[in-house]
């Protein structure tokens, strides 16, 4: 009779872990953060964790990416109020991540978990491909959001969608990463609507 070898594989271990990364995440910051640490949280072995991510910053990296996952996008004719939704939803997990490992008291603000990621795939070449197919992945969405708004005549039917999708990503990140200002509603509104406007969208 023939028997499989080894631990059958525990289909929840991953849920498990990543729940745990992100709790160590947001409570530890970047430089907190302990492969250990989530291993004992998520009750496994620490081999567990590095068989499905070889590093911490590929956990992290898988962290966010669900995170973002998370976000719903929503079409429901009015092209501007869904990027602004979807954009504003967006920013509230860019302020998750710049406030990771800090005191609830800390004033100020810092790019925080979101620089590091970014430097990450800098450094390595596989968590950079890692970094790509999580914006690949995630974008498909609101750019459909974008062509189907061009396909109703809401928006021109030449505007390139990934332009567009590009600066109004650009402007979160350039504002989170590089002058580390604000990325509430407010300026998400803002950010849409000289946006749109600029493609002759807004009356």
């Amino acid at each position: 009779m023939n028997r499989s070898r080894g631990r059958p594989r525990d289909d929840t271990a991953d849920e498990r872990i990543l729940d745990a990364a992100l709790e160590a995440l947001l409570s530890k910051g970047y430089d907190g953060f302990s492969m250990d640490a989530v291993a004992a949280q998520a009750g496994c072995a620490k081999t567990t964790l590095y068989r499905r991510w070889p590093s911490q910053d590929h956990l992290i990296v898988a962290v966010v990416a669900r995170m973002q996952q998370d976000v719903d996008v929503a079409d429901t004719g009015d092209i501007r109020r869904d990027l602004v939704r979807y954009l504003t939803a967006i920013a509230a997990g860019l302020n998750r991540m710049r406030r990771a490992g800090r005191p609830e008291t800390a004033g100020g603000s810092s790019a925080g978990v979101i620089a590091e990621i970014t430097a990450a795939a800098a450094r390595h070449e596989d968590i950079g491909l890692a970094v790509q197919r999580m914006f690949e992945h995630r974008n498909k969405v609101p750019l459909e959001l974008i062509e189907r708004a061009k396909a109703r005549g809401d928006l021109p039917a030449d505007l390139d969608a990934e332009v567009l999708f590009d600066q109004l990503a650009g402007g979160l990140y350039y504002r989170v990463l590089v002058t580390q200002r604000p990325v509430g509603p407010s300026y998400v509104d803002r950010l849409v609507k000289t946006a749109l406007a600029k493609k002759g969208t807004e009356e």
